[in-house]
């Protein structure tokens, strides 16, 4: 699965990992999180992360 990166902060959303201290279990790829998930160090919403290489 493709990691997903912050253009705020530069916050690396790992699909294998997910985001589980804010209900993200592992496993989880970017297009299902919430969309009212926001990047758990900066704060901002889905549309300011980018596909990361």
């Amino acid at each position: 699965m493709k990691k997903w990166r912050c253009n705020v902060c530069g916050y690396i959303y790992d699909p294998a990992v997910g985001d589980p201290a804010n209900g993200v279990p592992p496993g989880t790829p970017f297009e299902k999180i919430p969309d009212d998930w926001v990047c758990p160090l900066c704060g901002v919403g889905k549309e300011e992360f980018e596909a990361a290489d």
